[in-house]
């Protein structure tokens, strides 16, 4: 006996009812997809904030971004704190790229007291905690420009 024809059959009946129960209509017009109906204005090409953003730091070069914090034992502790909240899994608390991440990368992550970054201006250092460079991430959505300015400040107090 050849049950090809009812195989068939049967899965078309079920392709078909599965279709039928599904009200698209009804779908459409759930909150679930249509959040919100109120639609943003346009934002006018090219524009910036005025006072500070994401996008200002972005543009400006590295060397003409300037910390806008004193230099405190305040702003070492946030920075220090910082430090080991987004930083020491990678770096290390020798801050040598020996972190307990840092370990299975190769190459390692930099070393914050080698020259290579003790000679980086403050602005460079920011802007690479900011975006990134190379392997490490950019962090500027994570971390509060503050706190990135304060870990600058902790990694120049580096003996």
């Amino acid at each position: 006996m050849n049950t090809r024809p009812i195989i068939s059959i049967t899965t078309l009946a079920v392709l078909w009812a599965g279709l039928l129960s599904c009200d698209y209509g009804r779908m459409k017009d759930q909150e679930a997809v249509q959040t919100y109906k109120t639609e943003l204005p346009e934002m006018p090409e090219n524009t910036l904030p005025t006072a500070g953003g994401i996008q200002v730091i972005k543009e400006s070069p590295p060397d003409k971004l300037h910390s806008p914090l004193p230099q405190s034992q305040e702003v070492l502790v946030r920075g220090k704190g910082g430090y080991e909240n987004y930083c020491i899994m990678c770096h290390g608390s020798k801050f040598d790229g020996n972190g307990t991440v840092g370990q299975s990368f190769y190459p390692l992550p930099t070393n914050l007291k080698s020259r290579y970054i003790q000679d980086q201006n403050d602005g460079k250092l920011f802007y690479t905690i900011t975006f990134g460079i190379n392997r490490h991430p950019g962090l500027g959505f994570m971390i509060s420009e503050t706190d990135r300015w304060a870990i600058v400040h902790y990694l120049r107090s580096l003996p």
